[in-house]
């Protein structure tokens, strides 16, 4: 028996946990088992061998693949370093023990991905070689078992639990109409005015991020247009589908679109930054945290214009 409480009932295998590690960074079979350059089934064979040996189940299905249970963390903390041991003596070997190594997994919205986290990155991978990073930007809540990154950033204020979660910066939203939009339809000289023009949105049935419900508020105003990317409401706020609710960062560099009842109408919403613990390339995660933080710093004055 183990200070965790999992009954050892054989030697654990560390070519095994190699296999949970995989599986715990991407959160897919097949994923996994495509960065071990082996066969899916393989995968899950040994993962059932290391359970069974362990006692313990170490994942299970969640909405977006396979998440690790409370004791599959323990798991993966516990067996981290084992990937860092592996390719410090592949640098021994080559010469290169000095370097940076490691992949990281960046989960993103997909405007912060687009505006910030390509700065971030592009800068990381530029001065290190030796990482790679691979960002997947989707808009959704952070689950309290998510899985399948190293680093994610998510609408909202940090969460507490297992993850290490922080506070990034905040961000301002508010109404914009293409110009040609204003000229065609009734002026917007009040909120009440708002009634008479269509809204660009997400789409309500597929918004799972409650700080960005703040359609409801806008009485008598339907959405004209909804839709789950927000490049795509931009651009569709540019080609006149209606008066779009938009972060101003990506608003205000297109040259179309003005802003409406900015008096009136001003969110206020925050970006979070939280960090698995259990990250095999601790070294570059925070180098890829510092450069976020860098280009944050630098970019103020665009996410959070003045009112």
């Amino acid at each position: 028996m183990t200070g965790t409480g999992i009954a050892v009932s054989a030697e654990v295998s560390t070519d095994d946990l190699r296999m949970l590690l995989a599986l715990a960074r991407t959160g897919k079979l097949v994923a996994a088992a495509t960065m071990l350059g082996i066969d899916h089934t393989t995968v899950r064979r040994r993962l059932k061998r290391l359970e069974t040996v362990l006692g313990a189940a170490l994942v299970e299905h969640g909405a977006d693949g396979w998440v690790l249970t409370d004791i599959g963390r323990v798991v993966v903390e516990r067996s981290a370093p084992l990937e860092q041991i592996v390719q410090s003596v592949r640098d021994a070997v080559v010469g290169d023990s000095g370097a940076i190594r490691g992949t990281v997994r960046i989960s993103a919205p997909d405007g912060f991905g687009v505006h910030f986290a390509t700065e971030a990155i592009t800068e990381v991978v530029t001065e290190h070689p030796g990482i790679s990073i691979e960002l997947v930007t989707s808009t959704r809540p952070l689950t309290s078992r998510a899985s399948g990154y190293d680093l994610a950033i998510s609408i909202g204020e940090p969460r507490q639990g297992w993850l290490a979660s922080e506070f990034l910066t905040h961000y301002a939203l508010g109404l914009y109409a293409s110009r040609d939009y204003v000229r065609r339809h009734p002026a917007i000289d009040s909120v009440d005015d708002l009634a008479d023009h269509r809204l660009v949105f997400y789409v309500d049935s597929h918004l799972n991020v409650a700080e960005l419900d703040l359609a409801r508020g806008f009485s008598g105003m339907r959405v004209g247009l909804g839709c789950t990317n927000i490049s795509a409401q931009v651009e569709a706020t540019r080609l006149g589908a209606g008066v779009g609710l938009l972060p101003c960062f990506m608003a205000e560099e297109v040259p179309d679109l003005v802003r409406v009842l900015p008096a009136q109408v001003r969110f206020l919403l925050a970006y979070s930054l939280s960090m698995r613990r259990d990250s095999p390339a601790p070294e570059a995660v925070g180098l890829l945290r510092t450069a976020l933080r860098r280009v944050i710093v630098a970019r103020q004055d665009v996410l959070v214009p003045p009112a």
